[in-house]
């Protein structure tokens, strides 16, 4: 197994676009000879479009583009720019009058961070098509824009969140997340002993509150700050049906559970989709376990690329200051 860049999957192609007025933005994930898809949602606050269309029991089998965006539920309208970039295209399911592209998304609340009053929107859905490319930017941009995460005791103590990703190959089998971390826990790095890398944290004191612990410390009342959210899409060149697609997102959301604390809470909305593009025949069951480690590995990417924003920290800066007090 080895990583890989983004850029070694045929066919898909990725764009960001963002309002820095607005600190909010989305990220396209374009596959224009379509994909099968699947979606695994296991948060209890979900924003999204076209799941019910993958289940294996409905009609469509194959989808041309996965939007995530912020802005909570007014964020599901950049999927309409999607659409009419990809209908100029001539790319969608055919329907005799017209190409209908079968466009998913998915949402996260970022509101309280800049002005709640700008949101992705159909103009910006499709200049994230326009901004499409092999190399996408990483941190702080399209959807990971406004992204914050330790939100348990509100924004007081949340730090940066931001949009990772992470590819992986073994033999001739891709498997790559990209992942919008938004969450209401902590962050862990697994391969750093499981110590919290982005969450609620306390800036005078300069120590992580620790959310899971706090929580089981005590019985009154968390502050949800409103809504959270992760979200993200597993891209593999494997030979999928919908129904293994779906098992596929199950299965990423491990990769949730490793490295939020807590993952999946009633004010999460965590949601992932599936995109196979069918050139590999593969195991099902690896394909899930590979994408599980590409979901984890996107969201430290996520949130250690970030960048501080409208009085959010990050990790970077906090490490800048570890680093200097320590000389």
């Amino acid at each position: 197994m080895k990583q890989i860049e983004i850029a070694a999957f045929d066919g898909i192609e990725i764009g960001h676009a963002q309002s820095e007025t607005g600190i909010t933005g989305c990220t396209v994930i374009l596959c224009r000879d379509g994909a099968v898809g699947g979606v695994d949602v296991r948060g209890g606050a979900p924003g999204t479009r076209e799941t019910d269309l993958l289940n294996p029991l409905n009609l469509i089998e194959k989808i041309h583009a996965v939007v995530l965006a912020g802005g909570s539920a007014f964020g599901l309208a950049a999927s309409t720019g999607v659409m009419e970039y990809l209908e100029t295209q001539g790319i969608g399911f055919d329907v005799g009058v017209a190409r209908v592209p079968i466009v998913c998304s998915a949402v996260l609340f970022d509101l309280a961070v800049g002005d709640s009053k700008i949101r992705p929107d159909r103009d910006m859905g499709l200049q994230a098509c326009l901004n499409a490319c092999e190399y996408p930017a990483e941190g702080s941009v399209g959807a990971g824009l406004g992204a914050t995460v330790g939100k348990a005791f509100g924004p007081r103590f949340a730090m940066k969140g931001g949009l990772g990703i992470y590819c992986l190959q073994a033999g001739s089998l891709k498997v790559g997340a990209i992942v919008a971390v938004n969450c209401f826990g902590d962050v862990i790095d697994p391969l750093q002993g499981n110590n919290i890398i982005a969450g609620a944290y306390d800036r005078k004191q300069g120590f992580f509150l620790n959310t899971e612990q706090t929580m089981m410390a005590s019985a009154t009342n968390i502050n949800p700050f409103i809504s959270n959210t992760t979200i993200g899409t597993v891209i593999t060149n494997a030979k999928l049906t919908k129904a293994q697609a779906n098992k596929v997102s199950a299965m990423a959301h491990n990769g949730y559970a490793r490295t939020l604390r807590p993952s999946h809470t009633l004010f999460d909305g965590d949601t992932i989709f599936t995109m196979a593009t069918g050139e590999e025949k593969s195991d099902v069951s690896t394909v899930g376990m590979l994408a599980a480690i590409a979901v984890e590995k996107a969201i430290i990417q996520g949130v250690t690329k970030a960048q501080s924003i409208d009085g959010y920290i990050s990790y970077r800066d906090i490490r800048n200051i570890v680093d200097q007090n320590a000389k």
